[in-house]
């Protein structure tokens, strides 16, 4: 059976057979945080969760849904490349980031929502129903708003669901080409050393109480690739940090990250 659908089928029984990391467990404890994290090795298949039961629980994906969403406007040519412009209109946003021409990469990296809505309206709804159905990206509640759907609740998914799409991209099993997985692949660089690369995306669900914040992607290192998703309870925006400083703390902790 393939890995990641072993590893789905154990955590949908009714009593989790995965054991609670300890390790994991304490730096969620120590932030005060309500959260899950799903780690888990794609040569291996060994695989580290805090709190399995919410691993299972769906949310929006709000901007970690830009990962998916790059790839398929990449595929659908609805943007050409990295590089390639959106322009500013001069309506004022609350993000001062936002308030600015675009490319494809800064729109990725500052979660430019008007940015990824107007992609949205060139790639067209069932463009989004086929891939998202392909995949197994959660799930997608019909009618839906099409510039909306990943930021209103629409779209749900879980954090296991999150790692069992990176493993897809990594592997590049679905049906995209090379340049979308290529270019996809090159803006979602976070940080480099000698000895990994980090790639990945927050993402901010405010439209809940609590809020939830979402931290998804992979590290490669010299022999491995580990993909993580973790999600958690925010208080209010000064949380925000927590989504990448606490999952960096997990990737420390098991050696991955320096």
């Amino acid at each position: 059976m393939h890995r990641l659908v072993a590893i789905l089928a154990v955590l949908l029984l009714p009593c989790p057979v995965l054991a609670e990391d300890a390790e994991i467990a304490s730096l969620f404890a120590h932030a005060d945080r309500e959260g899950t994290l799903v780690l888990s090795s794609l040569r291996t298949g060994e695989t580290f969760v805090h709190d399995d039961a919410r691993a299972q629980r769906r949310f929006s994906p709000a901007s970690t849904f830009k990962i998916f969403n790059t790839l398929i406007a990449l595929d659908a040519k609805a943007i050409a490349g990295a590089d390639d412009r959106f322009i500013w209109d001069g309506r004022q946003h609350s993000i001062p980031d936002w308030n600015r021409d675009q490319t494809l990469a800064s729109a990725f990296k500052v979660s430019c929502v008007w940015c990824y809505q107007i992609l949205a309206q060139r790639v067209g709804a069932e463009t989004y129903r086929q891939a998202i159905r392909r995949a197994g990206y959660g799930t997608l509640s019909e009618p839906f708003a099409l510039t909306e759907f990943w930021l209103d609740g629409s779209l749900r998914i879980s954090a296991i669901e999150q790692v069992g799409f990176i493993e897809q991209l990594v592997r590049r099993t679905l049906p995209f080409s090379p340049h979308a997985y290529d270019t996809l692949r090159d803006i979602m660089v976070v940080e480099r050393s000698p000895d990994w690369t980090l790639r990945a995306k927050t993402g901010w669900f405010a439209r809940s109480t609590p809020s939830v914040g979402w931290y998804v992607g992979y590290v490669e290192t010299n022999d491995d690739t580990w993909i993580f998703a973790m999600n958690l309870d925010l208080k209010d925006k000064a949380d925000l940090p927590l989504r990448a400083a606490l999952t960096r703390d997990a990737l420390r902790a098991k050696g991955i990250l320096d």
